[in-house]
This record gives C-alpha cells, sequence and structure tokens, in this order.
C-alpha cells in the first residue's frame, strides 16, 4: 500500500466512532493501510471509541457540537445529509468509506476517486422499515413516515456519488444493487481471530451477542431449555436483557461482559457456538470456529458465505427454538466432518492480512482503471 499512500492523499471516512464492533474492526484494517490518512466521522466519543483511535486525526462533523449527540446520533439522521455535505474533501485523490448509514453522501472533487466499503444499505430506510415501524411507538412512527421518504430519495442519490462499492457479503451486495442500482465487489471483513489450540470441548453451548430482539437470542435460550442443555450467554446491554434472563432455564448461565482471553478460552471450550439470528455478515461465528467450535446457525443471511453446513458447522431452517433444538440434536448424534483443529484453520483464514491483501488490490485495482494511479 506504500505507493497509493505514496503517491495520492488519501482520507477514511467512518459513520460514527461512538462504540467498538464490526464496522470499527474494518475502519482499523483501512487505518493499517494508509495510516497517514484522517479519519473523517459524524461524531467521536473518545471513551467509548476504540483505543487505537485516540492516535488517529479525527475529524468530525458539526454535529459533533449538538448536546447528546455521542449517545444519540441515530437521533440525528434528518441532519446527516447536510452535515456530510458540509465536509471539505477537495484535497483528497482517494477517499476510501466505511459505511453502514450516511457517510458515503460526502462530496469529492471531479478527478477524485470514492471507494465505499459498504456494510449494509440503512436497515430502518430501506430493507427493515416496516419492521422499525412496527416496533417503535406512535410518535417516533409518525416522524418516520415524515422523515424516511427524503432520507431514502438522498441515500439513492449519494449512492451515485461513489465510484466503486465493495459489500461485506453476497447478502449485502444484492442489497446494494437492490436498492442502489449498482454493482459491488464483495470482499468478506477480517474476523478476530484467537490464538488458542482447539481442544476437546466441555459439555456448553454458547451465544455472544448484544441483547437486542433481532439477535434472537431467546430462540437459543428456550432451545437449550427445551432439551436441559448447558448454555453460556456472553454479552450485556440491550433493550432484551431483562427478558432474555426472565426466559432462562436452570442450565442457562448469564456470564455478562468477558475480556478476550476468556472470550478465545469460552469458543475453544464450547460443544458448538449458536448463532440464531441474521446478520450481513456475522463476525462471531467465524471468530468461534477461529478456536475450534463448530457453528449451529440459521441459515440465512452471511453466514451461508462463511459456514460450511456438514463441515464446519450445521443450518436449521426456521428460526424457532424448535428447529434449533432439533439441530442440535443433529449435531450431538452426527457431529460434524472437520475435526476441531480443521475447523480452526478454516476460521483463520478470515484473518486482517487476508483482507487487507484483498481490498488493497482491489483499490489498486480502481486506482488504475480511473487513471489516477
Amino acid at each position: 500500500m506504500a505507493d497509493m499512500q505514496g503517491d495520492l492523499k488519501v482520507a477514511l471516512v467512518h459513520d460514527w466512532l461512538v462504540g467498538n464492533a464490526g464496522g470499527e474492526r474494518v475502519l482499523l484494517d483501512m487505518h493499517l493501510m494508509w495510516p497517514e490518512a484522517p479519519i473523517y466521522t459524524l461524531v467521536y466519543d473518545e471513551e467509548r471509541a476504540p483505543a487505537w483511535t485516540r492516535d488517529c486525526d479525527i475529524r468530525t462533523t458539526r454535529l459533533q457540537q449538538i448536546p447528546g449527540a455521542k449517545s444519540h446520533h441515530k437521533m440525528l439522521l434528518s441532519l446527516m445529509p447536510r452535515a456530510w455535505e458540509e465536509l471539505d474533501l477537495t484535497e483528497f485523490d482517494l477517499v476510501v468509506s466505511s459505511c453502514m448509514s450516511c457517510c458515503k453522501g460526502i462530496l469529492t472533487r471531479p478527478d477524485a476517486l470514492h471507494v465505499c466499503y459498504c456494510h449494509s444499505p440503512i436497515r430502518y430506510v430501506w430493507d427493515l422499515y416496516y419492521d422499525y415501524q412496527r416496533g417503535t411507538d406512535r410518535v417516533r412512527r409518525a416522524a418516520m413516515r415524515r422523515i424516511i421518504p427524503r432520507i431514502r430519495q438522498w441515500d439513492f442519490l449519494a449512492a451515485q456519488r461513489v465510484d466503486y462499492f465493495v459489500a461485506n457479503s453476497a447478502y449485502v451486495a444484492q442489497r446494494i444493487r437492490k436498492f442502489y442500482r449498482r454493482e459491488a465487489t464483495v470482499i468478506h471483513p477480517a474476523s478476530p481471530v484467537h490464538p488458542v489450540e482447539p481442544r476437546e470441548p466441555d459439555d456448553y453451548y454458547l451465544v455472544v451477542s448484544r441483547f437486542v430482539s433481532y439477535k434472537r437470542v431467546d430462540v437459543a435460550i428456550e432451545a437449550c431449555n427445551r432439551l436441559g442443555r448447558r448454555l453460556k450467554v456472553v454479552g450485556s446491554g440491550g433493550e432484551d436483557e431483562q427478558l432474555l434472563r426472565s426466559l432462562a432455564g436452570p442450565t442457562v448461565e448469564f456470564l455478562g461482559y468477558v475480556s478476550d482471553d476468556e472470550m478465545a478460552d469460552l469458543y475453544a471450550g464450547a460443544k458448538a457456538f449458536l448463532f440464531p439470528g441474521v446478520e450481513d455478515f456475522g463476525l462471531t461465528p467465524v471468530e468461534a470456529m477461529s478456536a475450534g467450535a463448530p457453528v449451529l446457525a440459521l441459515g440465512e443471511g452471511g453466514v451461508l458465505e462463511t459456514v460450511k453446513d456438514g463441515l464446519t458447522g450445521r443450518f436449521f431452517h426456521e428460526q424457532t427454538d424448535e428447529a434449533l433444538a432439533r439441530c442440535i440434536e443433529e449435531f450431538e448424534r452426527k457431529g460434524v466432518e472437520y475435526s476441531r483443529e480443521q475447523i480452526a484453520e478454516y476460521g483463520r483464514s478470515f484473518s486482517s492480512e487476508r483482507f487487507r491483501k484483498e481490498f488493497g488490490t482491489y483499490v489498486q485495482d480502481c486506482i488504475e482503471k480511473a487513471g489516477t494511479a
């Protein structure tokens, strides 16, 4: 990447920096590729953002000055388009955005190149609009009906400004094609790789998740209640935490937050990792496999591109505790074809080094196509 950094002035763009999740892991890889590039973001919370960002050149929009914006940035959706368009990026030859919301809408010079790594078109504006409508109160529903149509129009037009789209999965690339009428190259993101040796599992299943409704942790809890199987649940926070705790039977244990070393040990010791939700890519199943744990997952979304059915895990096809319970019983009878060592080797192929090499080669190709090399 030294040739790109040396020849072109580069900027990175990320929706917001107020936590440390999958999108921030992708941004870290981009930062490692272009370490001198400033990072433009809607709002920045130094306390909650990844520690590595504190040594970066972080540049925020004017929304940073609004009281409460760091915690309630999603409530400012109607202000985001103008905030992004007010940023002056005309000094940059190459802009690389990491986008799941509105940051794709930045303005660049006519001769500059904008490559967007799209985690997803805005879910509550497009495919999950009606789900969000049903899941909120009357006042917010009325506000959504007034604001979202305008954002939807702007978001489509903003997507036309991007020169090249990259999607984190074929599942997301299909939505980019549907909603933006743009083609996207698929490059899977890196997943955390745990440097633990695979071992014989202990007698428990594992879930790692935030406690929000679409993750469907309830399905895993009810399935293990039904079968009387031990389940360890890692995670905290989210509107469903109290509900999930109330569902838990005597074999279900909530561990809260754990350290990276504890997490690696939990993955390595699990009989299997349970994944009952639908994700655009799904980092935790890959993380589990890198420690040698098979994955029992709902057969929808990005997991279809990472878990090999019958080899590194098994799929169930209805999002119910009954279907997951049947999958667990089948797994206990038949297992999977790969050994835990083979599963770990496969999971570790989703490394940061692999992502940076693939994404770097793609961006270089885009530069050459655009004639800016």
